[in-house]
């Protein structure tokens, strides 16, 4: 079955950086067909999407929130995804999750396109 381990996260200063990684838990045979995304949700806030990356291409979709700060990249080659986070905010503290569907989906930030979701990983920015 397939698993999404999350690494990465931890406590930066605002205006820092980290880089978030989420990696299939086995071979998985057309992971370049997989939809992925990150998402984020911070207490008391509802899960946000932050970030998507279509299946087999380039395309990819971000919220207004993040636009020009992350960056979402996959390495098919290694069934990974990552999430480069530059120009930390406080504001950007939340538990960061990754998700995945096979297929291309219609709503790419939406919690609902995705069945499959990693563990989560927490991210916490001082000022």
């Amino acid at each position: 079955q397939l698993h999404l381990v999350e690494s990465g996260g931890g406590s930066v200063q605002a205006g820092g950086s980290l880089r978030l990684s989420c990696a299939a838990s086995k071979d998985t045979s057309g992971y370049t067909w997989f939809s992925m995304a990150w998402f984020r949700q911070a207490q008391g806030k509802e899960r946000e999407g932050v970030a998507a990356h279509s299946p087999y291409g380039d395309q990819t979709y971000y919220s207004d929130s993040v636009k020009g700060r992350f960056a979402i990249s996959r390495d098919d080659a290694k069934n990974t995804l990552y999430l480069q986070i530059n120009n930390l905010k406080p504001e950007d503290t939340a538990m960061y999750y990754c998700a995945t569907q096979r297929g291309p989906v219609r709503a790419p930030l939406a919690d609902e396109s995705y069945s499959l979701w990693g563990q989560g990983r927490l991210v916490t920015v001082s000022s």
